[in-house]
């Protein structure tokens, strides 16, 4: 079975557990630590879980609201990080005292009851990295940072059973908004975060049967609206507003599994 949970998404921190288990085994991944480490402690244990309980840490790229205490997590609790050299790089190359371990493009981590395969994406950070988790039946991606699809994108989104996806602006809002312009300029970008349409488009791409859940992260406070982002992301997959799941930035999201007999709408 596979399961996951958003503790937090948004641009104050990012952080998701994704969980396998087979034959009374379980295995558990933290994509993204951009929190404090009392601040993850917390939400981990609303999770009913403590970070001893993590088999490894993936940090899909530098910017503070995903790499956040992954340092001093590896370090205090002996956890596996694993993050793209590019990343590591861009940190200043910190010390993480033989936890470290380099991703890389389409090359799959195994985390005993699912895989975890790591995918280039196009945004404003060194070399990102986003991913595509599965036990075999089931498949899940997480997609949290993307100024737009690339090609190499949308194929790793072919056949997910649940997407977890970036809604971050309207552009309206955005453009309205007393953000400056190179922000403006940024976020809006090729390279920045995706806007409610451009992620509808990504969906009305990769949509099939089995599509059974879509959850919309990293939702900017200022310049998106949860109501906005779920009619948009919705109409694009002829399914109800309700049917589409929003991760709050303090709450996240509630267990939700990933099951490939479920269908959405």
């Amino acid at each position: 079975m596979l399961r996951f949970k958003n503790l937090g998404s948004g641009s104050t921190g990012n952080a998701t557990v994704v969980e396998g288990s087979s034959g009374g085994h379980i295995h558990r991944l933290l994509i993204d630590c951009g929190f404090g480490i009392r601040q993850l402690q917390a939400r981990l244990a609303q999770a009913q879980l403590q970070p001893e309980d993590l088999d490894a840490v993936f940090i899909t790229h530098e910017h503070s609201d995903h790499i956040g205490c992954a340092q001093a997590l590896a370090v205090r609790y002996r956890i596996p990080v694993w993050m793209s050299e590019g990343t590591h790089a861009a940190l200043g190359f910190p010390d993480f005292d033989g936890m470290l371990h380099v991703a890389h493009d389409m090359h799959a981590l195994d985390l005993g009851s699912f895989q975890a395969l790591p995918f280039t994406v196009p945004h404003d950070a060194r070399e990102p990295l986003q991913l595509r988790c599965s036990d075999g039946d089931a498949h899940l991606a997480v997609l949290t940072d993307l100024g737009h699809a690339s090609a190499h994108v949308l194929e790793q989104l072919q056949g997910c059973h649940t997407l977890m996806i970036e809604a971050n602006h309207d552009p309206g809002m955005l453009q309205a908004s007393r953000y400056p312009p190179f922000l403006k300029r940024r976020v809006g970008g090729p390279y920045g975060h995706l806007a409610n349409a451009a992620t509808a488009d990504i969906l009305r791409a990769v949509q099939h049967a089995g599509l059974g859940q879509v959850v919309a992260a990293h939702l900017s406070a200022q310049n998106n609206v949860p109501s906005l982002a779920q009619e948009t992301l919705a109409a694009a997959l002829g399914w109800t507003a309700e049917d589409i799941i929003v991760a709050n930035p303090t709450q996240g999201t509630d267990w939700l599994r990933v099951d490939s007999r479920c269908h959405g709408g």
